[in-house]
């Protein structure tokens, strides 16, 4: 191993001490736990930090979860990362749905097109994680895929708004149903 790539390599190790990864709401970082108390213990101004979080993503919809690393220095400063929202978050809102399936590959919590999955990728390949393995767009979508799968969203080449609005009502009866008998299961309990 030449000396130029041990030196390259001392570089880019970054010790795990000093990187906090999070997901915190836009707009919404607070002092308080979970993430208050682990930036407290690392000696960085809380308060701060919120205010740095919460300064810089006020034009962003409040309430996307984005994913954060901090990156804590020996001086006690930090150096703020924010990255675009989760895959599943952008997934749930294309198919309209608030969580994934309870079963999944035994139930369908919602549908979304190819033409969803493809905007969504585009999206997402701007991201760090995919730019730096450059990873080709027909990739992200393969992984986008595979995310919808596990979240019990099912892809479909075309849908219409008829067959999207039978579906979710379809989807709330079979939903009341669940909620009834898991009522019903727990009163006989007791």
């Amino acid at each position: 191993m030449s000396k130029l790539s041990r030196a390259a390599r001392t570089v880019k190790k970054v010790d795990p001490g000093n990187l906090i990864r999070a997901i915190v709401r836009s707009g919404q970082a607070v002092p308080g736990p979970p993430l208050g108390p682990r930036l407290g213990q690392r000696g960085i101004p809380i308060g701060q930090f919120c205010k740095e979080f919460n300064e810089r993503t006020k034009d962003m919809k409040e309430g996307l979860p984005l994913p954060i690393k901090i990156f804590i220095n020996p001086d006690r400063t930090f150096e703020l990362k924010i990255n675009m929202p989760t895959v599943s978050y952008f997934l749930k809102a294309a198919a309209g749905i608030e969580k994934g399936a309870g079963r999944t590959g035994h139930e369908v919590a919602g549908l979304v097109t190819v033409k969803h999955i493809y905007e969504i990728a585009k999206v997402k390949s701007q991201d760090e994680s995919f730019r730096l393995q450059d990873v080709s767009l027909e990739n992200v979508c393969k992984s986008l895929i595979g995310c919808a799968k596990s979240l019990g969203i099912k892809v479909v080449h075309d849908l219409s708004t008829e067959d999207c609005a039978k579906f979710r009502e379809e989807r709330e009866e079979q939903l009341k149903m669940e909620g009834a008998s898991l009522e019903t299961a727990g009163s006989k309990k007791k």
